[in-house]
């Protein structure tokens, strides 16, 4: 799948979608610990820089974690909500009477526009989709990645940072300009907040979700 799932969990259960209440699992390579920690950048000095940017600091150093692998898309709006004030803080209360992952699950995970519509359901504020960016399209957005006025949600695979994964949804904290780096705050508990360069960043956004065949991209509430 290329969709936002971390993992590959996908259950429908007690539905009779499938023969009466069957679970249907669906595996994926999964990310090792040691890529995990190697691939992106944990130094605690520049961690503790990146959590004082602008935008990071209204996440006041804590995420609410995905409550599970398909649900990576709601719980990046609900935490971006939260650092900017918005009522509907928890995965629960972005996708109440949207509709989506009522199951429990987000069936093969939501698509950059499916989390759009998630987002614009519950906030007056402008929800744009930025896809088929160019790379210096894609750098002058992490430019303004820090403008309090301003908040990312990336959408890339993890395959092309940790050499494993699938689609995957999180906030942006900003971003190091000196270092050409991009906080990017994973909802994931098994990742954490990481840093990685800009050029990286963009390689894994620059990819096609098969649902769709749109490519991945940015979320931009502002």
């Amino acid at each position: 799948m290329n969709r936002g799932l971390a993992f590959g969990l996908i259950a429908v259960a007690g539905l009779g979608l499938l023969g009466g209440g069957a679970l249907l699992l669906v595996g994926q390579t999964a990310v090792s610990p040691d890529a995990i920690q190697s691939s992106v950048v944990r130094t605690p000095a520049l961690i503790d820089s990146a959590w004082k940017l602008p935008v990071a600091a209204t996440f006041n150093a804590s995420l609410d974690w995905q409550s599970n692998s398909s649900r990576c898309g709601p719980a990046s709006v609900a935490n971006t909500f939260r650092s900017i004030g918005e009522e509907e803080t928890s995965e629960a209360e972005v996708l109440e009477g949207t509709g989506k992952c009522w199951t429990g699950f987000c069936i093969v995970g939501l698509t950059l526009d499916e989390v759009a519509e998630v987002a614009r359901t519950k906030t007056s504020r402008k929800v744009s989709v930025l896809r088929n960016l160019s790379a210096d399209e894609f750098r002058e957005h992490m430019k303004r990645a820090n403008d309090p006025g301003r908040r990312y949600i990336v959408n890339f695979t993890r395959e092309k940072i940790f050499g494993a994964g699938s689609g995957h949804f999180s906030p942006i904290g900003g971003y190091l300009e000196a270092e050409d780096m991009v906080f990017v705050l994973d909802v994931n508990e098994r990742y954490k907040p990481w840093l990685v360069e800009r050029e990286r960043l963009f390689s894994a956004i620059d990819t096609i979700d098969s649902d769709g065949d749109k490519k991945r991209g940015l979320l931009l509430i502002e």
